[in-house]
């Protein structure tokens, strides 16, 4: 099989029919075989019954198949990636949001891209958009400033659902929480580095509402870090906590010393002195040396829970002769 199409939805009934007669046009003309994944994210209205209705059509004419997985719950876009990537057989994995804001048309030159070209992931970039420039186009591109800045990859629009994948690429990564946004930095950490990307075509939504809110960029920031950090230390955690654990702990022995010494020079020459006790820079220099130890043993015990972990040697291998 050529392609996989995975359409996460969430309440999109009314946008199924056209999208999916859309894709059929455009991969007939083009003559690839092609299957469609509809992931229902526990959807309230009666997107299950159109997506029934559209795998018993594609049956009757044999053109392409439709399959459908449906959540008893909303689980949110990562969720819905997660299972439709376990589920693709296509050589080329392509996913697109289920609101018609993603053209089809694009799909043949995504294709190209990742058989002719060899990459292993083109990710679209909605150069022109017609979304809110207030509440979404500016803080887009902050966010996706911060995130070429973190992840090292140059891309545009990091978060558009617009992408295509080489089949090993979604099989070797694990999508989770909301990292739906960072997949391109989730397939480079995995060996994957031939990351391009593509201007594509932003249309106006035709049906419904947005599901994404303004706490998308907060939760988005803040993804970006646990990524980083679980990249950078993951495997070696105590390469972290140790170290700042331990200069913490260094920074507040020095200080205890001080502390003391000059209580010690004070007396020698018989100047007054404050107390010990109620020097607050003692209390500072103590309470440093305590968490020092606890960021070294928060860094100790995650060690040990990696040692015992079963996944603590999965490696991906290119290649074996």
């Amino acid at each position: 099989m050529d392609i996989s199409i995975i359409v996460p939805l969430y309440n999109e009934a009314e946008s199924l029919p056209k999208l999916y007669e859309w894709i059929a046009r455009v991969m007939k003309e083009n003559k690839l075989s092609y299957e469609v994944i509809f992931v229902n994210d526990g959807s309230t209205d009666n997107s299950w019954e159109v997506i029934n209705q559209l795998r018993v059509e594609s049956l009757k004419l044999k053109e392409g198949l439709v399959r459908g997985i449906c959540f008893r719950r909303n689980y949110g876009k990562s969720a819905a990636l997660y299972c439709g990537f376990k589920a693709a057989q296509g050589d080329v994995v392509i996913t697109m949001d289920a609101d018609l804001q993603d053209s089809p048309d694009e799909i043949p030159e995504l294709y190209r891209m990742i058989k002719e070209d060899g990459f292993d992931l083109v990710s679209g970039w909605k150069q022109k958009r017609f979304d809110n420039k207030l509440t979404k186009n500016i803080p887009s591109k902050l966010f996706n400033a911060t995130a070429r800045r973190v992840t090292g990859i140059q891309l545009h629009d990091m978060n558009c659902g617009l992408k295509a994948y080489r089949n090993e690429v979604v099989k070797n990564i694990e999508v989770f929480s909301e990292m739906h946004r960072y997949i391109p930095y989730l397939a480079k950490n995995a060996g994957f580095t031939k990351i391009g990307e593509k201007v594509v075509q932003h249309r106006k939504r035709e049906f419904g509402t947005s599901k994404f809110g303004l706490n998308r960029f907060v939760n988005g920031y803040l993804d970006l870090m646990t990524i980083w950090f679980l990249n950078k230390f993951g495997k070696q955690p105590m390469h972290f906590f140790g170290l700042v654990g331990s200069l913490m702990f260094f920074i507040g022995f020095v200080a205890v010393i001080v502390v003391g010494s000059m209580k010690l020079y004070a007396l020698s020459h018989g100047v007054p002195a404050m107390l010990v006790g109620v020097n607050p820079y003692f209390h500072i220099a103590i309470l440093m040396m305590i968490l020092g130890c606890m960021l070294f043993l928060a860094g100790f015990l995650a060690e040990l829970i990696i040692r015992n972990s079963p996944s603590r040697n999965d490696y991906l291998i290119k290649e074996e002769l």
